[in-house]
């Protein structure tokens, strides 16, 4: 090698970093896009829903970059490869762009979370081994049963000993020890719930094997509707408001004859209210659903 050569080998040694970290790198690139507006948000998600506008839906995905770190490093335990995981979380958020309605009045943030979410932990189920669960027939069944049946047994101020354990999940005490050994690594509750409103855990998302698009839109449903119930509920007096909830949209619902004593009102007057309530009910769904596309049903109660 002659001297020139030498000169060129040095300085590109020399213009690298001492050390490189590609995740600094890519976060250090992202933050150069900053989070959009609410009102920037709608204008560029209407302009992507209704003429497919890429230049729109590209500055959509930029500024929600950050969002997918956010929700990927919540499971850097579980899978130490996070580029992985963020490279899956975005491929989330592109569906979610394509997908994604404005008008239905989901925050787009809210609606991409569920997708990047749901690309994550389609992941994390396909490489069971990088996530360390075990191969077995015995590992598999404790990994799903374990921190469920010592929860069991603490409720009911039995000490959750291996050997208890172990005889209660039929496999042997150094398959309890090695499994809890693998849930420490793995640093996650499988039982806390993916979202602050609701009861849907990571354990839940993890064995489904539903379509990802069907478990997002499903989410987003009762989401509409749950806020349209509540938007509903704001203009009923007490009266009415009793009726909805005890009567409408329960499980359990009253009879017309405990509604009517506990207003002392007649049968047939608790059955005028609740029929003009559902009436009324039915109309604002339906007018959520000629407005966004979304709808929901209200259940009959026992006479």
């Amino acid at each position: 090698m002659d001297e020139s050569e030498k000169d060129v080998v040095l300085a590109e040694r020399t213009s690298l970093p001492a050390s490189f970290d590609p995740l600094k790198q890519y976060l250090a690139e992202i933050s150069r896009y900053p989070l959009l507006t609410r009102a920037e948000e709608l204008r560029l998600a209407e302009k992507a829903y209704k003429h497919n506008d890429k230049e729109a839906a590209r500055q959509i995905i930029l500024s929600n970059l950050k969002l997918v770190v956010k929700i990927a490093l919540g499971y850097y335990n579980t899978y130490l490869n996070v580029r992985d995981l963020i490279q899956e979380g975005n491929i989330g958020l592109m569906q979610a762009v394509r997908k994604y309605n404005p008008y239905k009045g989901t925050k787009f943030s809210t609606y991409a979370s569920f997708w990047i979410r749901a690309y994550i932990l389609k992941y994390i189920r396909s490489n069971w081994s990088l996530v360390k669960v075990g191969t077995t027939e015995s590992q598999k069944k404790l990994f799903y049963g374990l921190e469920k049946e010592k929860k069991r047994l603490e409720a009911k101020g039995i000490l959750p000993v291996p050997q208890l354990l172990a005889a209660n999940l039929d496999v042997t005490e150094e398959d309890v020890a090695d499994m809890e050994k693998r849930l420490v690594l793995t640093d996650v509750s499988l039982d806390q719930p993916l979202y602050e409103d609701g009861a849907e855990t990571m354990m839940d998302m993890v064995k489904d094997e539903q379509d990802i698009e069907e478990v997002v839109e499903e989410r987003e449903k009762q989401q509409i509707a749950s806020r349209k119930i509540a938007q509903f509920k704001e203009g009923l007096n007490e009266r009415e408001l009793y009726i909805f909830e005890h009567r409408i949209m329960t499980d359990e619902p009253e009879t017309l004859q405990e509604i009517g004593d506990h207003f002392s009102i007649s049968r047939e007057r608790a059955r005028q209210i609740e029929k003009v309530l559902s009436d009324k009910v039915s109309k604002h769904l339906i007018g959520s659903e000629a407005r966004t596309g979304a709808g929901a049903a209200s259940p009959a109660g026992p006479p």
